[in-house]
């Protein structure tokens, strides 16, 4: 079973970017634990971080027939772009949307999730243990012939 992980903008400065907020892992301390987590569960991991919204665009595109899921922390544009929910609907995959912060107790403007109604589920709250949920969750999720 293969899975991507997307990260979107200012993920890369996790670890350093107010860290009362959203912690002092760094993204490659993530990635580094998601891959003990991924050889437990079976899976191969794929990582990617972009800041633009492009970007992450064509990455969704990319995955298209490669991978069997997804996480996808599209950072701020999780609140705006149609254009990333758009591709990931459109590429049929199911994927988990995670946040580092509870959305729900945050600024108004973060509160809505552009992503949430295609996503298969949101983590968020958790800090970088979300990413370790969202890919268990997911890979339990997954239909039968996906998990080998």
């Amino acid at each position: 079973m293969k899975i991507a992980v997307i990260n979107g903008p200012n993920l890369n400065l996790l670890g350093t970017r107010e860290p009362a907020l959203y912690g002092t892992e760094t993204l490659a301390d993530i990635e580094k634990h998601l891959l003990t987590v991924a050889r437990e569960l079976g899976v191969e991991l794929t990582f990617s971080q972009h800041n633009g919204e492009g970007e992450i665009v064509d990455a969704v595109h990319t995955l298209r027939g490669r991978v069997d899921g997804a996480l996808v922390n599209a950072g701020a544009y999780s609140h705006t772009s149609l254009a990333i929910r758009d591709a990931l609907a459109g590429i049929r995959i199911p994927f988990v949307e995670v946040h580092l912060t509870n959305i729900y107790a945050r600024e108004p403007e973060r509160r809505k999730s552009a992503l949430a109604d295609a996503a298969m589920a949101v983590i968020c709250g958790f800090g970088a243990y979300g990413y370790e949920l969202a890919l268990r969750g997911l890979v339990k999720r997954l239909p039968v012939a996906a998990n080998g």
